[in-house]
């Protein structure tokens, strides 16, 4: 009886155990997707940024 008590008690905490890890790595993931569309959103900037200047620079390429 006590093994199957140990057995349950074991079964249940491994199930536990393993929602907090799903949990940890879903939050770290969507923490990292959070800083990987930041990251994305200022390059996109930066680029609109470095083409609006090389056409001022240059506004005979954009037929300016």
């Amino acid at each position: 009886m006590f093994t199957l008590a140990a057995m349950v008690i074991l079964y249940v905490f491994g199930f536990v155990f393993l929602y907090a890890v799903i949990r940890v790595s879903v939050r770290h993931a969507m923490e990292d997707l959070e800083v990987r569309r930041a990251e994305a959103l200022r390059m996109e900037r930066m680029a609109a940024e470095r083409d609006r200047d090389f056409m001022q620079q240059n506004a005979f390429l954009a037929n300016g």
